[in-house]
């Protein structure tokens, strides 16, 4: 019986691409996937975020030990890479892998399977140490943290992440992410090129370009050889040389967003690209903009969101993250962040109540300026019934209208009703009225909007009525909301 593993991951997008190149490694080397109440070894692939990361992390290690005392567990990703004693020290922990060793992830996670085929070069320091007190790899030097080897292929992820850029070399005031991660590093654009060839090849039909600072790919690469050097070369390039049909961009930052990568939005959406962009905002305040040492201004953003979507077109589906209650926010502060999202014709939003974390420069001034957690609850409970507000207007207006989909994995209970999960190129969940297999791209039409914002859907012919055109409403600015005193 082949030897099983679990991995379960915490965090970002470009964090799951790792844990699914850490599954594909170990499946190619013989071992197989299973529960985490059953397997041999449990990957937790860690975020650090927040503090709320770090005890979803340590509160799933106890209880995958409490369920599966024989499992060997392996802490890797950021909060491994941050505080890596912290995580050697809760029981069942075999190994900690920060980041910059998360290469060697699968070479220690086989190790303590007892994989026979694997090299013991590993695995036999790991099986000696292992067994007395868990094995700590993790330093500055970043050296083994890219998993470029690993190989793309549909299946269990109908639209699985390909990590080409890992770290980050911006300092915002908040962020744990240089610590964890390293500074800014490329995947060459040969091997970006060959893993999508790949995918195409057997099948793929969507793929996410993902990275912890994806629109810096190319700009710490040696400059002498042929080849883009720049996110929107590469883009240019994978549609040239590839056979893949629809290309996703994850989050980019509103600075990355510059023109020549605008210029391959207008070239290419509604047709290979997908229509959909991400833009961390964080916040629409000036002010605290700058005590984040954020590189742009509202109006900066306000800006590059206009270009878009006179490239994309008016269907294109905007994200953003925002933050709330950063040190010294206060209601005036606040209320022209609210404002100003309230303006902007986004489709969604990410909201994330401020996290001090250690070694950061808002851990001091958090100490000095704190927000009262009533009224980050406060602020955050009005940004959230705003986004679900902003999320069925942005939806509604689709209704009636012919969208490109991708049929996914659909959930058991949905399926059996004789409905499919699907996801429109812009980016919107959609339930289909059939039963259809995950990977299949196909034209619908959108019929209604649900309660909970997922659109329903049909499937139509291609050689149906074209799409309608689209037109975005507008929310207005609100009165003021909150006066809480700080």
């Amino acid at each position: 019986m082949a030897s099983t593993f679990h991995i379960e991951n915490f965090g970002c997008r470009a964090a799951r691409a790792d844990g699914e190149a850490v599954a594909a490694l170990l499946r190619n080397s013989g071992a197989a996937e299973g529960l985490p109440a059953e397997a041999d070894v449990i990957i937790v692939n860690t975020c650090s975020v927040t503090a709320e990361a770090d005890r979803e992390a340590r509160a799933y290690i106890r209880r995958a030990h409490r369920n599966n005392p024989e499992a060997r567990i392996i802490a890797t990703g950021c909060y491994a890479q941050r505080a890596s004693n912290e995580l050697a020290a809760l029981s069942g922990v075999a190994a900690v892998i920060g980041n910059s060793h998360k290469a060697l992830a699968p070479e220690v996670a086989l190790g303590l399977m007892n994989v026979p085929s694997h090299p013991a070069s590993t695995r036999s320091v790991l099986i000696q140490i292992g067994a007395v007190a868990p094995q700590v790899l993790a330093d500055d030097a970043f050296a083994h943290s890219f998993l470029e080897e690993a190989p793309i292929r549909p299946g269990a992820q109908t639209r699985p992440n390909l990590k080409i850029q890992e770290g980050c070399s911006n300092r915002c005031s908040f962020c744990v992410i240089p610590q964890t991660r390293g500074n800014s590093r490329s995947l060459p654009p040969s091997a970006v090129l060959d893993h999508i060839r790949n995918f195409a090849d057997a099948g793929g039909n969507e793929l996410v370009l993902s990275g912890i600072n994806l629109g810096r790919w190319g700009r710490d690469l040696d400059r002498s050889p042929s080849g883009p050097r720049t996110l929107a070369a590469l883009v240019r390039d994978i549609f040239d040389q590839t056979g893949l049909a629809r290309l996703r961009l994850s989050s980019i930052e509103p600075m990355d967003w510059d023109a020549d990568l605008i210029s391959v939005v207008r070239e290419y959406s509604g047709n290979r690209l997908a229509r959909h962009a991400h833009l961390p905002l964080q916040s629409g305040s000036d002010s605290v903009l700058r005590r984040m040492h954020r590189r742009y201004r509202p109006w900066h953003y306000a800006e590059k969101i206009s270009e878009l979507i006179k490239a994309a077109g008016p269907a294109l589906t905007i994200g953003a993250d925002v933050m709330v209650g950063f040190p010294g926010e206060t209601d005036r502060e606040f209320q022209e962040s609210y404002d100003f999202i309230r303006a902007l014709p986004i489709g969604y939003l990410h909201l994330f109540p401020f996290s001090p974390r250690p070694g950061t420069c808002a851990w001091i001034l958090h100490a000095d300026h704190p927000v009262p957690d009533a009224v980050v609850s406060e602020r955050m409970s009005a940004l959230r019934s705003f986004a679900v507000e902003m999320a069925r207007a942005h939806r509604t207006q689709f209704i009636g209208t012919n969208l490109d989909a991708i049929t996914l994995h659909t959930p058991s209970d949905l399926a059996s009703s004789g409905r499919t999960s699907a996801l429109t190129e812009n980016f919107l969940p959609v339930e289909l009225a059939a039963s259809i297999s995950a990977n299949q791209l196909l034209p619908i039409r959108i019929t209604a909007v649900g309660p909970d914002n997922t659109l329903s859907a049909t499937t139509v012919s291609s050689a149906q009525s074209p799409k309608a055109p689209l037109f975005r409403s507008r929310l207005q600015p609100s009165e003021p909301i909150l006066e809480t005193a700080l």
